[in-house]
């Protein structure tokens, strides 16, 4: 699972990276940049199909158009790529609802008894990546405003990942982001993009536990452990 994420970079480096640009009127509304701590059901920048030249700002955790209310979303801030083609929910979005979710790292927990140790984990070859992701609109039964959310679809993890946990995001090369974005592209050829990110192209390092609680957002939590710290590299090889 992916459960908390990081974009640290400013407006105009995000707009460099992806060749597209926010609409002002979003960031004076939310300017959720930077975030050292992204958690689910916060706004986050998003790349959509649709609008592959602009930048907007949706909240993580899928609420699909039929749902009743959106504290479903909660529960659907990540996509198994297992069961894209099997869970209502996700079939047609894969087909015309794909986008980027443009990150600069993201947190994992690794399990050794009753401990649990926070790492960051980010791509070596890129300052910023993308996860592949889903999203959809939904209107607000009682008052009709419309809300816009996503999902990031995780898979099986790549060598470096395994030691830390048992899933991943799907990070996207940056070849394969505008075929993702590609709404020419079928569902079932879109799935073949979502390969696991090469291993020697990602580092991990332990964080401060301070990452635990969203309330912590500061430039600390992504700083590696002063006392002893833990990386992980290519040491798997």
């Amino acid at each position: 699972m992916c459960g908390r994420s990081s974009l640290t970079k400013t407006e105009k480096e995000i707009e460099a990276r992806f060749h597209a640009t926010f609409y002002s009127e979003e960031l004076e509304r939310y300017n959720p940049l930077p975030n050292f701590n992204v958690a689910p059901t916060q706004i986050h920048p998003v790349i959509t199909s649709l609008e592959p030249d602009h930048i907007h700002l949706y909240r993580w955790g899928l609420i699909p158009f039929w749902a009743k209310d959106k504290n479903i979303g909660a529960k659907m801030i990540n996509a198994r790529i297992e069961t894209l083609l099997e869970k209502s929910a996700f079939k047609s979005l894969l087909s015309s609802k794909r986008c980027l979710v443009p990150l600069d790292g993201f947190y994992e927990w690794k399990t050794e008894g009753k401990i649990k140790t926070p790492f960051r984990i980010t791509t070596k070859d890129q300052d910023i990546f993308s996860a592949a992701g889903l999203w959809d609109r939904w209107s607000m039964p009682d008052t009709g405003e419309i809300m816009h959310s996503f999902t990031i679809i995780t898979q099986p993890p790549n060598e470096l990942m395994a030691e830390i946990h048992d899933r991943m995001p799907s990070i996207l090369s940056n070849e394969n982001e505008r075929l993702w974005l590609d709404s020419e592209l079928n569902a079932g050829d879109a799935i073949q993009l979502l390969v696991p990110y090469p291993a020697e192209n990602m580092i991990a390092y332990e964080v401060s536990k301070n990452v635990n609680n969203v309330r912590f957002n500061d430039p600390s939590l992504i700083e590696p452990l002063k006392y002893n710290p833990s990386f992980i590299q290519t040491r798997i090889f």
